[in-house]
């Protein structure tokens, strides 16, 4: 009995720098901007200290949730987002799969392929960026001398505010979340094909199962745990989207789009960002906190039903 209580002990004391760090810098502001989003009118008083509750507020209520979700600038920041979420998190899930299971069958040179594959996740977002903005730049950039190379128009990727130029930047920014993000799905992958046990490829060679067989019914199964992690954890990098619109447009922390439509391809995150220089002026900040707070529902929404699906399609 006494053994145990020492190690219940021993227990605590390990985990209390996580759990100072997890109370201070996560749970704290977490309810304390959730408190702030239903003070209406919300503004700073001096040496009021760090709790919301102490500061000025007109009243408690829903009154800037509404304000949020009736702006139409917040409006466009959640298509936006919803958008990129939709088409870069199958593709980028779909591509991490299929050049992890290349580079698995390559015997020599993987080290090389790998080392390429993982120079974006130590490559600084903002540099990679101006990297893409550079290749996507209408008159000089690669891509458009490629394009012209086969007889095509120069296309005006990032600096056309028309519903034209919506699409083709959605096509740089997608490129860019795709690339920067391969490299941590491909190391996921990589180890989890690598922790498969080779019999079960050497019973569906001697069957003479088919590649794509053994793909489908071997591989994604056994794979499917890794799968379900990359998966979730890109739909909420997605949703937190910010640092690939501004790098890609590379005009500012607070420009999201060409010089006719700056709010063109506006997140959620970045209207929250869109707030902060006005801080002072009342009601601002309660309303940055509530379109912190939907944004944070509707992860734990998606999050929760791919929980659910993951029951039935998971295999440990």
């Amino acid at each position: 009995m006494l053994e145990d209580k020492k190690d219940g002990w021993k227990a605590a004391i390990a985990l209390a720098p996580a759990m100072i760090f997890l109370v201070v810098f996560m749970f704290f502001p977490l309810v304390n901007t959730t408190i702030m989003s239903f003070m209406e009118g919300f503004q700073f008083r001096a040496n009021a200290g760090i709790f919301a509750i102490s500061h000025r507020y007109q009243g408690i209520g829903f009154q800037e949730y509404i304000n949020v979700l009736r702006d139409p600038i917040f409006l466009t920041a959640l298509k936006n987002t919803m958008v990129m979420v939709v088409i870069s998190v199958p593709i980028s899930v779909i591509l991490g799969l299929l050049v992890s299971v290349c580079l698995n069958n390559i015997k020599r040179l993987q080290n090389i392929f790998q080392t390429i594959f993982f120079l974006p996740y130590v490559t600084n977002t903002i540099a990679l960026g101006m990297v893409f903005k550079v290749m996507f730049s209408t008159n000089n950039g690669l891509i458009n001398l490629i394009v012209e190379t086969f007889g095509g128009d120069k296309i005006a990727w990032l600096t056309d505010a028309t519903t034209k130029g919506y699409w083709s930047a959605l096509f740089v920014i997608t490129c860019y979340t795709v690339w920067s993000g391969l490299a941590f799905k491909i190391l996921v992958f990589l180890s989890g094909l690598q922790s498969i046990d080779k019999q079960y490829y050497e019973a569906a060679r001697i069957d003479g199962a088919s590649r794509a067989r053994v793909f489908w019914k071997i591989t994604v199964p056994l794979l499917s745990p890794m799968i379900a992690y990359i998966t979730i954890t890109s739909f909420i990098g997605a949703f937190k989207a910010y640092e690939s619109v501004i790098a890609v447009f590379g005009r500012g922390s607070y420009i999201f789009g060409p010089a006719g439509d700056t709010n063109m391809w506006i997140t959620v995150v970045g209207y929250v960002y869109k707030l902060l220089p006005s801080l002072m002026t009342p009601g601002n900040l309660s309303k940055a906190s509530a379109g912190s707070v939907i944004l944070l529902l509707i992860i734990l929404a998606f999050t929760g039903i791919q929980l659910y699906v993951s029951k039935k399609r998971v295999h440990y």
